[in-house]
């Protein structure tokens, strides 16, 4: 198995608390508690889940022994995690990664834009996924998977509508002449460059496990 960039024997205590959370077992890849382990990590979510999978299935002896140690007391393992992020300043980035730089990769998928503080990238993502699953006359705020999504990421219907707008003038298929003004246009573009001319099952079913982030 490929080494981990980062990673410390440490981290299974980490990792191990979300385990053990009810219920007890394997977390979905993007739920919010692994997302944000990941970004205090500078960890991708998949290199976290391949990790947690080895928990799962105890996968080597050092493994087997944090788990006997601490899998039954998880008051014990509360007070390992927290003397484990007071020692490396977890929560404190500044203090964390002190002299150290960090390139951000993926987390920036996982922060609010500058546009607009509602949305993530990962936001223009599953509204981009709902673009193609509806015809233009569709994208207003009536339309039941609007409303959907919009309770699911807990923003205005407007603003999904706004967003299904600008896709349209990213579409060449449409190839809408009218001019757009919006400061969400450059953050959708480059949503639609990465996504919007790949397959659109591969975007569905990525944008199916983004959803567990909101839930």
């Amino acid at each position: 198995m490929a080494k981990i960039q980062n990673w410390q024997d440490d981290y299974w205590l980490l990792l191990m608390q979300i385990y053990l959370r009810r219920p007890v077992g394997l977390k979905p890849l993007y739920s919010k508690v692994m997302v944000e382990l990941s970004l205090e990590l500078h960890i991708t979510p998949e290199a976290l889940n391949r990790q947690m999978r080895r928990i799962d299935t105890l996968d080597t002896p050092r493994i087997e022994r944090i788990w006997r140690e601490y899998s039954r007391n998880p008051k014990r393992l509360s007070r390992a995690v927290q003397l484990l992020r007071s020692m490396m300043g977890f929560n404190s980035s500044g203090d964390f990664y002190e002299g150290v730089e960090v390139e951000e990769t993926f987390e920036r998928d996982f922060r609010p834009i500058e546009a607009d503080e509602r949305l993530m990238p990962i936001s223009l993502v599953l509204i981009l996924n709902l673009y193609f699953l509806l015809t233009p006359n569709t994208m207003v705020e009536e339309t039941p998977e609007v409303q959907e999504l919009a309770r699911l990421m807990k923003v205005p219907t407007s603003l999904i509508v706004e967003v299904l707008d600008i896709f349209q003038h990213c579409d060449p298929y449409l190839n809408r002449q009218d001019v757009i003004i919006s400061q969400l246009l450059m953050p959708c573009q480059q949503v639609w460059q990465r996504y919007g001319n790949g397959d659109t099952q591969l975007l569905a079913n990525y944008a199916s496990q983004l959803e567990e982030y909101f839930k």
